[in-house]
């Protein structure tokens, strides 16, 4: 009798002991543990990050931050944490949650549009992926870099196509950076590179071409028109004398800094800049701002006519009229002047 009461209390102790057992797994590993009201909430865990760090993301976020930080001990995820952007769903459990944030980095849409200088590049990168203005500017200006593999601080800024890209948040400035060189490359396909074979020009010379077609218009069907003028004009030896590259070459000089130039001016063709194309004959150094791919490939499949001259067109707008002599030029020249001055633009 004495035996079976004993055997019946340590059964007794061994369910109590089953049982909070149970409880403890069942609270700390697979109860729901969120409080969030959304399907999905994200944390961004910086490189180099302590679990205190992560901890102070989650603290938001959690029921039980105690309970968490049981199982992470267990886990030992307080000692490998791991970069990146990562999920947490709405009633994940704490193991859940710890398998995503250790292991399911999640990729990110990187996007930029046309930025007019590597520094305002940087500064558009800077707010989508860890790494800071500084960090990326330097990346993008490493002069070794830049010498292997053909690019200088006047073109880098080509080297890098406007468009969206999958990344991972942690992505470091030089990871970045070599990306885009790989974009780069594959943009430039056999196709591309013996059509700029066939125009005489480098893939630096077709940017900066592109730059300036570009900022003459960002109607894509008329860029290659655009892009065939200019074309016309290296061929023939006539300087380029491209308005976008006047307003380039003036924004560098203190006195039009923070300035809009609305209307280009003689005063303007006067400043010696060798980006000054009314000055000097010939492709400028590089590019006055980033191109679309379209204006790109608008030089390489430029349109093929005896157009010499361009001027905007008053009566459409972001449009423009060709000219094959100088005389027709002037005319429509002269027609968007007087709607230029009509409308009190005068500098």
């Amino acid at each position: 009798m004495y035996i079976k009461k004993i055997l019946i209390t340590i059964v007794i102790i061994g369910l109590v002991v089953a049982a909070f057992f149970a409880n403890f797994v069942y609270k700390t590993v697979l109860k729901p543990n969120t409080k969030f009201n959304n399907e999905t909430a994200y944390i961004f865990i910086p490189s180099k990050a302590t679990y205190s760090d992560v901890r102070n993301q989650l603290i938001p976020l959690l029921d039980d931050i105690d309970s968490f930080d049981d199982l992470a001990e267990q886990k030992k995820y307080t000692t490998h944490i791991k970069a990146g952007k990562f999920a947490i769903k709405k009633d994940m459990s704490n193991n859940d949650i710890i398998n995503s944030i250790r292991s399911k980095n999640m990729p990110i849409k990187v996007s930029f549009n046309n930025q007019e200088s590597l520094e305002k590049l940087a500064g558009r990168i800077a707010v989508q992926i860890e790494a800071d203005s500084t960090a990326l500017l330097e990346a993008m200006k490493d002069q070794k870099f830049l010498e292997d593999n053909n690019f200088n601080e006047a073109t880098a800024l080509g080297m890098y196509l406007p468009n969206s890209y999958e990344l991972f948040w942690n992505t470091s400035a030089e990871s970045f950076r070599n990306r885009m060189l790989k974009e780069y490359n594959r943009f430039w396909n056999d196709s591309r590179k013996n059509k700029a074979k066939a125009i005489n020009m480098s893939q630096n010379e077709v940017i900066a071409l592109a730059s300036i077609v570009y900022e003459e218009s960002k109607q894509a069907s008329e860029q290659p028109r655009i892009a065939g003028v200019y074309i016309n004009r290296l061929k023939s030896g006539i300087p380029l004398q491209a308005d976008p590259t006047l307003k380039f070459a003036a924004y560098k000089l203190p006195k039009y800094k923070n300035t809009v130039i609305k209307r280009v001016l003689n005063v303007h063709m006067e400043i010696d800049s060798p980006y000054n194309t009314y000055m000097y004959a010939g492709l400028p150094p590089g590019l006055i701002a980033m191109p679309d791919i379209s204006a790109i490939d608008a030089v390489l499949n430029h349109e093929k006519h005896k157009y010499i001259y361009f001027a905007a067109d008053a009566k459409r707008l972001g449009f423009h009229k060709f000219a094959r002599t100088l005389a027709q030029h002037n005319v429509n020249a002269r027609e968007y002047h007087r709607y230029l001055t009509s409308q009190g633009i005068n500098r």
